[in-house]
């Protein structure tokens, strides 16, 4: 489990700051461009796990950059380059304090709101007679506000968004046009791959000349959750549980062994041998969401690696 990355310090030419996310790692580079390191850290329940996951930031990071090659006609976004496989470099922007979260369906933290007797999320009803991982009439849009490293991202509706002036309405509108749009194209490529886009969440900042674009990652196993298309109505109709790809068979291991990120809960013992089938299941998920056989990359110096390539495309 060495050969992954958990933490840098690099100190790249013109750098300005550093900002460590639960993931992702971000140096600011002249006020103008953000170079962004995806780590292989493990967040669930707003916790970052004690041990990486062994290719997982590649995987995010060229998810990501895949899925924002494949929007960037309907949604504007910060990327430039991917000059690492665990590196994006892209335009320095604002970030706005909200995650933008688009569910199709019932599932995951809607599930277990629904399951505690609320029928409002966010400030949007959600219908009575509903089962866990029913397609809602339409895409909710559920937002959250941005927690900094270990404190919990917290559900907020429309109106609070605005009431407190964390996004002005002009910003919003918008906000919420681009999350629809990537959402359905989201769908539209995950059906292509056999796969339902259950949920997701967006991120958007504002560039230095005042344009909203994507920010972070899009539709990847951390940000978003898939089920198999196929069989997926039947296991509705018998009550099972739907086959799925996404970050939440590790939520379930955690629930599993008491812990929630709640208060006085201890993180479990993760083994190698539990990491190991951890990177597997994103390595399947990689193949499965993009359509592509994974290629792993050295991961003999990963540190070192990153820093050549970064300092050769600041050049």
């Amino acid at each position: 489990m060495s050969n992954t990355i958990t933490d840098t310090n690099f100190n790249f030419p013109n750098q300005k700051s550093v900002y460590k996310g639960k993931v992702r790692e971000v140096y600011n580079i002249n006020d103008e461009q953000l170079v962004m390191i995806a780590t292989d850290r493990l967040s669930a329940f707003d916790v970052v796990m004690p041990k990486g996951i062994p290719f997982k930031g590649q995987i995010l990071n060229q998810i990501a950059t895949k899925m924002m090659k494949d929007t960037e006609d309907l949604v504007p976004n910060w990327l430039v380059a991917t000059p690492d496989p665990n590196v994006a470099v892209g335009h320095l922007c604002e970030p706005f304090k909200v995650e933008m979260v688009i569910r199709g369906y019932m599932s995951g933290h809607a599930a277990r709101e629904y399951k505690a007797g609320k029928r409002m999320l966010c400030g949007v009803p959600m219908p009575e007679g509903m089962k866990e991982n029913d397609a809602f009439p339409e895409p909710i849009i559920t937002p959250a506000t941005k927690a900094e490293m270990g404190d919990h991202d917290e559900d907020i509706s429309r109106e609070d968004i605005l009431k407190r002036g964390i996004v002005s309405e002009e910003d919003y509108i918008v906000l919420e046009d681009y999350t629809r749009k990537l959402f359905k194209r989201g769908t539209e490529i995950a059906a292509k791959r056999g796969l339902i886009l259950v949920d997701t969440k967006y991120e958007f900042g504002k560039t230095k000349d005042g344009k909203i674009v994507l920010i972070d990652e899009i539709h990847t196993p951390d940000s978003s959750r898939y089920f198999y298309a196929e069989g997926y109505q039947e296991r509705q109709d018998k009550g099972e549980a739907q086959k799925q790809l996404s970050k939440e068979f590790v939520r379930q291991w955690l629930i599993s062994n008491n812990f929630q990120g709640l208060e006085g809960q201890t993180v479990p013992h993760m083994s190698d041998e539990y990491i190991e089938t951890v990177s597997e299941r994103y390595i399947e998920l990689y193949e499965n969401i993009t359509g592509e056989t994974f290629v792993k990359g050295d991961v003999s110096d990963i540190q070192s690696r990153i820093e050549a390539n970064v300092l050769e495309y600041l050049g």
